[in-house]
């Protein structure tokens, strides 16, 4: 192990891999945070929008709508990583400790690793429920709550693993260019999960779809089946699917362009593509809260009421406000009779 440098800066480590590091704004810089501050805070009220239904209605009790629950927290927390990434960027970055640094950093891979991982265990909850002929998975409510605890275990555990062993600080030949402070090998073998990851996803999910067309196939020959039961399953899983292509449609350019970077591509130009893929990547988080509203009646219905209610509060208070007002107004009058004493006259 060489000479460890951590008592330096970040210009250091940046003049290290190659990477610019800007003391101004560039046009470039200012177009990416508008665009990244606009989506964060849109990811930001959709997602708390899901949660908030997924809450407030009984009938999303059902563990497939826990797991999408937390798919919407790690896409909320993906919002506020990418929030914390737009304060601290740009000239920003400069004055960042290396602590800061990887805080930044590691609340970025948290929030993808929590969203990789809830998309894996909806895809394994579906291909259980649909298997069983059931509607929702019997799957008890402690053994959803394990699995999420695993899952947010896993996420956290991925994305501290970087700031106290999985660096660069010790070895700046291992150094990667588009994070200067983390090893190559880290990227690389980050990127090569997520997508063996999505090939295990696709698998199930094209193990489900095989299976759901044979058996409404079986069913359209027999009448007394209820035809509920078809739309509901065949419903969820388009809906799950959307999403997953939804997922790996945002985050398969930014992970190519991550393994690019961890094999040490010297001819790739990862450094011109990042931000754009990473912006790319956040804006997944927006896309899964729209899928619920589209593809979901009932999720429909509840942001209906959700927003309706929202809107009656502001209206009821707003109401309330003018009747003081006018109350008020109404109620003292003042009156200067010719001996200049003023008199109270109540019109109520």
């Amino acid at each position: 192990m060489g000479q460890c440098h951590y008592n330096e800066t970040i210009g250091f480590f940046y003049n290290n891999s190659g990477k610019e590091l800007s003391s101004h704004w560039r046009p470039k810089d200012v177009v990416v945070v508008a665009l990244g501050l606009t989506v964060s805070v849109l990811v930001l009220l959709t997602n708390l929008l899901v949660i908030t239904a997924i809450a407030s209605n009984r009938r999303f009790h059902q563990p497939i709508y826990y797991l999408l629950g937390n798919l919407a927290a790690a896409d909320l927390f993906a919002g506020v990583a990418y929030l914390f990434l737009m304060f601290h960027t740009g000239p920003r970055t400069a004055r960042l400790s290396l602590r800061g640094w990887f805080l930044r950093q590691g609340l970025l891979d948290t929030s993808l690793t929590a969203s990789v991982a809830t998309l894996l265990a909806i895809a394994v909850e579906r291909h259980r429920s649909v298997m069983a002929v059931q509607l929702h998975s019997r799957l008890p409510h402690g053994r959803v709550v394990l699995l999420i605890t695993g899952v947010w275990a896993a996420a956290l555990g991925l994305g501290l693993l970087p700031a106290h062993s999985w660096h660069c600080l010790c070895s700046l030949d291992r150094c990667s260019r588009m994070a200067p402070l983390l090893s190559r090998s880290y990227l690389a073998v980050w990127a090569l999960s997520s997508l063996l990851v999505f090939l295990l996803m696709v698998a199930v999910y094209t193990r489900i779809f095989f299976y759901v067309r044979r058996r409404v196939q079986r069913m359209a020959e027999h009448v007394s089946c209820h035809p509920r039961y078809r739309e509901t399953t065949l419903s969820l899983v388009k809906t799950v699917v959307i999403i997953l292509g939804a997922f790996v449609v945002c985050w398969t350019p930014g992970q190519v362009v991550l393994l690019l970077d961890g094999l040490d591509c010297k001819s790739c130009n990862v450094l011109a593509v990042e931000k754009y893929f990473l912006l790319l990547a956040e804006s997944n988080s927006l896309v899964n809260a729209a899928v619920y509203s589209c593809r979901d009646a009932e999720m429909r219905r509840t942001f209906r009421r959700l927003l309706c209610c929202l809107c009656l509060r502001r209206s009821a208070r707003e109401a309330a406000r003018a009747r003081a007002s006018i109350r008020t107004g109404a109620s003292t009058r003042l009156e200067l009779p010719e001996n200049g004493h003023a008199l109270m006259d109540s019109t109520l």
